[in-house]
């Protein structure tokens, strides 16, 4: 074989061999992305009213808690859809109250010894709920807890079993409600509280020390003083939030103005 026919063949084999080497271009089509939209927070409100009675409102839902006083010269939603009491003394169970409400639809939560002191109408609207009982709504929960007094001076005022503490579920908002009661184990056992309402009067719940104390210990998330005129005037909400602070900065320490009328 002459000595150019070599050379040919050798640069035919060559080119073969690099074709096989040659990884054929992939061509995809553009990607078509789809903004997925985060799901909304359902609107949570809550205003204090007077004492022991506030406003929840959460989406298209109203919720009062131990309604008392007029509603309607405050230019208050006169037309609820849930109302929860916590125990049968007038400053959380007001009949008068109850009766200016249009009650059209409308449920009350609430212990036996509450119910037994409604009209048969509003009883018939009534379910009640004992320590440790949940109550599922359409768009939230609520959990009776204990309230009671444990000083021996004191359990004339709140027997254990006969009044309710509330827990809310709403949303992702957990929400404690404490009624009339004192530092009670149930309440210093309490987890993953957002927003905790603390009593603190004598002689009919316990001392400003107290409840720094208890709320120490169970750290909701904020807490708010509130119920907190007692036979000697108002507790020192300033030394509450002075406690809590001193211990723990991760609690914040909301005080509002539950007394505007006294002024």
């Amino acid at each position: 074989m002459k000595p150019y026919k070599v050379i040919a063949l050798a640069a035919i084999i060559g080119l073969t061999s690099c074709k096989k080497d040659v990884k054929p271009e992939i061509t995809t089509e553009d990607t078509k992305t789809t903004e997925i939209e985060a799901p909304r927070k359902t609107p949570l409100e809550i205003v204090p009213i007077e004492h022991a009675t506030l406003s929840i409102e959460f989406g298209e839902d109203i919720i009062y808690i131990d309604p008392v006083g007029d509603f309607k010269t405050k230019n208050l939603n006169m037309s609820p859809s849930y109302i929860l009491i916590t125990d049968i003394h007038p400053d959380h169970l007001s009949l008068k109250t109850l009766e200016s409400f249009n009650l059209k639809g409308t449920k009350i939560i609430a212990p036996e010894a509450v119910k037994e002191q409604l009209s048969k109408q509003l009883a018939s609207q009534t379910i009640v709920l004992k320590n440790g009982e949940i109550q599922e709504t359409k768009n939230f929960s609520v959990e009776a807890v204990p309230m009671y007094n444990l000083r021996e001076e004191a359990l004339q005022y709140h027997p254990k079993g006969r009044g309710n503490g509330y827990i809310l579920t709403l949303g992702d908002q957990r929400i404690y409600i404490s009624g009339d009661t004192e530092d009670i184990p149930e309440m210093r056992a309490l987890k993953n509280i957002d927003k905790a309402f603390i009593c603190m009067n004598l002689p009919y719940t316990m001392t400003v020390k107290s409840a720094a104390d208890a709320v120490l210990e169970f750290a909701p998330t904020e807490v708010y003083p509130y119920h907190y005129r007692g036979t000697e005037g108002l507790s020192d909400v300033n030394l509450f939030k002075t406690i809590v602070l001193e211990n723990n900065r991760g609690i914040e320490v909301i005080q509002w103005d539950w007394y505007k009328s006294n002024e």
